[in-house]
């Protein structure tokens, strides 16, 4: 209705009002009601509130004495709040909000300290004094995403703007059927993806990848994520039949490395100058790059020899073995129990090598093998009883993961 026929209507119903003889009370028109809202437990229209960020130089006391406490005030609350947290760690460019009563004395109701965008600090400044450490709620969006490889995926990844976490998510998925430093260009992939989000628009970081499709040298290869022990809250990762991506033992101990020797029985080493059989396989890497247990097993040696360097033994069972040698740091030690995908060390230059790099060796059945030219057992298969319910979750993911177009 314009504002030529509203002004009519209304004076149309004055007229009758006055023509009936009637008369009403007058009505006030009180402005709309402004939107509830709510942050850190609180809602804050219900308080003046200040909102400023920590400038450079500014202490917990210079903060409080802007607005308006006092030292014996200030030393109080610091003193009961200081076993909760430490505010002399206060951080330039931190936000900080403060919560006054809207009363004649501007009551101090809480101070609110946000040390990171996930966590926050609340001290109540009303009746008793106390401080308590909270989190946000964080809310998980789901995206897609896809491409194509032409150098390599970090690039490829790069291009798109999409989080480089992305790439160990893939290269942990995969790591037991594809070795990501050997991508070949036209290899692509596709995935269905995570993200961690507070205050409902402010990005905090990547969740994880729940469904791909990497397609290596021409073969597809589907991932689907399944819980496959809900008691142990074990999650694996499974193909479109059913079968899991796991195997029992990793491709390589280190992430994103490439082979600078292989094994080779006959193989001429520039450190002897001589002929010298390499048992193992060495995956060049920089120094300070962890080291990977490629499958579940106990720590039979975490040593040092002068040909070796500092290294780590791991027996997986009665026929397997697995070594690691010149390492920087070792960080397991004889006896531990680790799991496949554990750190047990860092890439060094110990011992006898010409630079940076691990000499993965390989024991089956007491012999030292390579470890690319044997048939490992896969991983346990999912449960027969939860075959079916896979399925039908693999179904719609399956689906979504063809309807992404490569472009």
């Amino acid at each position: 209705m314009s504002k030529i026929r509203l002004f009519f209507a209304l004076f149309a119903l004055a007229l009758f009002a006055a023509c009936s003889g009637t008369t009403k009370e007058p009505v006030e028109i009180l402005p709309p009601k402004a939107p509830d809202v709510f942050a850190f437990g609180y809602n804050l229209n219900d308080f003046e509130v200040v909102q400023d960020t920590v400038r450079k130089g500014d202490t917990f006391a210079d903060i409080f004495l802007e607005n308006g406490f006092t030292y014996p005030q200030i030393y109080d609350i610091n003193r009961r709040t200081k076993k909760k947290y430490n505010f002399r760690k206060i951080q330039p460019k931190k936000p900080y909000t403060f919560l006054f009563a809207k009363d004649s004395l501007a009551t101090p109701v809480a101070f609110i300290y946000q040390p990171s965008m996930l966590d926050y600090v609340v001290v109540n400044l009303k009746d008793s004094i106390f401080a308590q450490t909270k989190k946000k709620e964080v809310k998980l969006r789901t995206f897609e995403a896809q491409g194509v490889i032409t150098s390599s995926l970090s690039e490829t990844l790069d291009a798109q703007r999409l989080s480089p976490l992305l790439a160990y998510d893939l290269s942990d998925i995969y790591a037991w059927s594809i070795d990501f430093f050997r991508l070949e260009k036209g290899d692509r992939f596709k995935i269905i993806y995570t993200q961690k989000y507070v205050d409902d628009s402010i990005y905090v970081g990547l969740n994880r990848i729940h469904a791909a499709y990497f397609e290596h040298r021409k073969n597809p290869y589907y991932a689907i994520e399944f819980e496959s022990d809900s008691v142990r809250g074990i999650t694996e990762f499974f193909d479109e039949k059913g079968k899991n991506l796991r195997r029992a033992f990793l491709q390589a101990p280190v992430q994103f490395s490439r082979i600078s020797s292989r094994y080779n029985k006959r193989r001429r080493i520039s450190y002897y100058g001589r002929t010298k059989p390499h048992y193992g396989t060495d995956f060049a890497a920089p120094v300070g790059t962890p080291i990977r247990a490629t499958a579940s097993g106990t720590v039979v040696a975490a040593s040092y020899t002068r040909g070796n360097g500092k290294y780590v033994t791991i027996r997986h069972n009665g026929t397997y073995k697995t070594q690691y040698l010149h390492m920087k740091k070792r960080a397991v030690r004889k006896g531990q129990f680790v799991k496949q995908g554990d750190l047990i060390g860092t890439v060094g230059m110990t011992g006898y090598t010409s630079g940076p790099h691990v000499c993965y060796r390989f024991w089956k059945n007491g012999k030292q093998v390579d470890p690319f030219r044997q048939k490992l057992p896969e991983a346990k298969p999912i449960d027969p009883k939860l075959k079916e319910t896979y399925m039908e979750h693999m179904q719609p993911f399956k689906e979504a993961l063809d309807c992404i177009e490569f472009y």
